[in-house]
C-alpha cells in the first residue's frame, strides 16, 4: 500500500508561495499593465541582496622566517611593488591603516611591508600563531577587500642612491639594492644603507631579521664577506641601532643581546659578572658610535 509522502513544513511553505506567486503573474490585470519584456524578465523569486555583491576571495600563503616570532604572509598581490617600509612600535604605524589594524590584535609586536608580503612579528615565543593567524588572516583580506590605500603619507624606507655619493658609497648602495636586499626580503625582512666611514659600513635591519637570533651572523658573515669580496675599501659592517633601540635591548630583552655591540667596541670587560657588564652597557649608551 503507497503511504503518500509528506511535505515538511518549510516545503510546504515553499509550494504555497510558488501558487501565490505564479497566480498573481497570471492575473490578466497584472498582464495587460506590464510590457511583455518586463513580464518574461521578472523573477520568481528575487535573491537576496547579499547574494548579488560579488564576494572577494584572497588565498594568503604564509611562510616561515629564520626568527621562530616572525612569519611572512603573501596575499598573492603587490602590497609595495618596489619599496619596504617597516613599523617596529603602532607609533610609527600612522601613516598605515594595514599596520595599525594589525597593532590592534593583541600579541603583534611590529608589522613590515614588502613589495609583496607582510611580515608579523609576535611579541614572545610563548604566543601560538595557530591564535594569532586567524585574525591576522581576517584583517588582511577585509583591508584588501575595502579599496583602502595601503600607506596614506609617504614616508622614505630607506636611503637611495644620490648624485653627491662617491664611488664606494654608490658601489655600496649598488650592490645592496641588487645582491643583498632582495635575499633578505626572501626571509621576510631588509637591510637599509645608514652610512659609511673610516671603512665601517652602517646597516640598519628591519622585518624579520630586527630581533632575529642569526641576524648578527647573517650581517658579519653573508653580507660583511659579500661586500668586501666586491669593494675592498669595505674593512667591516656594524649593525646601526638607535638610542631607544639599544635601551630596550639592554632593559627588555637581556643583557645577551647587548654582547655583539660590545664586541664591535673590543671591549675587555665581557664576562660572566652580569652586574658588571650592565654598567659597561650603561656606561657606552651616550658615545657608542652607533647613535644618532
Amino acid at each position: 500500500m503507497a503511504v503518500a509522502p509528506r511535505l515538511g513544513w518549510g516545503a510546504a511553505a515553499a509550494a504555497a508561495g510558488l501558487r501565490r506567486r505564479l497566480c498573481q503573474m497570471m492575473n490578466p490585470y497584472t498582464i495587460k499593465k506590464q510590457p511583455l519584456h518586463q513580464f518574461v524578465q521578472r523573477q520568481l523569486f528575487p535573491l537576496p541582496a547579499t547574494l548579488y555583491n560579488p564576494v572577494r576571495y584572497m588565498f594568503i600563503q604564509t611562510q616561515d622566517t629564520p626568527n621562530p616570532n616572525s612569519l611572512k604572509f603573501i596575499p598573492g598581490k603587490p602590497v609595495l611593488e618596489t619599496r619596504t617600509m617597516d613599523f617596529p612600535t603602532p607609533a610609527a604605524a600612522f601613516c598605515s591603516p594595514l599596520a595599525r589594524q594589525l597593532f590592534r590584535i593583541e600579541g603583534v609586536k611590529s608589522v613590515f611591508f614588502g613589495p609583496d608580503f607582510i611580515t608579523v612579528t609576535k611579541e614572545s615565543e610563548e604566543l601560538d600563531w595557530n591564535l594569532l593567524k586567524p585574525d591576522i588572516y581576517a584583517t588582511i583580506m577585509d583591508f584588501f577587500a575595502s579599496g583602502l590605500p595601503l600607506v596614506t603619507e609617504e614616508t622614505p624606507s630607506g636611503e637611495a642612491g644620490s648624485e653627491d655619493d662617491d664611488e664606494v658609497v654608490a658601489m655600496i648602495k649598488e650592490l645592496l639594492d641588487t645582491r643583498i636586499r632582495p635575499t633578505v626580503q626572501e626571509d621576510g625582512g631588509d637591510v637599509i644603507y645608514k652610512g659609511f666611514e673610516d671603512g665601517i659600513v652602517q646597516l640598519k635591519l628591519q622585518g624579520s631579521c630586527t630581533s632575529c637570533p642569526s641576524s648578527i651572523i647573517t650581517l658579519k658573515n653573508g653580507i660583511q664577506n659579500m661586500l668586501q669580496f666586491y669593494i675592498p675599501e669595505v674593512e667591516g659592517v656594524e649593525q646601526f641601532l638607535e638610542r631607544k633601540k639599544i635601551h630596550s635591548l639592554i632593559c627588555f630583552q637581556g643583557l645577551y643581546h647587548c654582547v655583539p655591540l660590545l664586541s664591535d667596541l673590543k671591549n675587555p670587560y665581557l664576562g660572566t659578572d652580569f652586574s658588571a657588564l650592565l654598567n659597561v652597557c650603561l656606561a657606552f649608551l651616550p658615545i657608542l658610535p652607533h647613535l644618532s
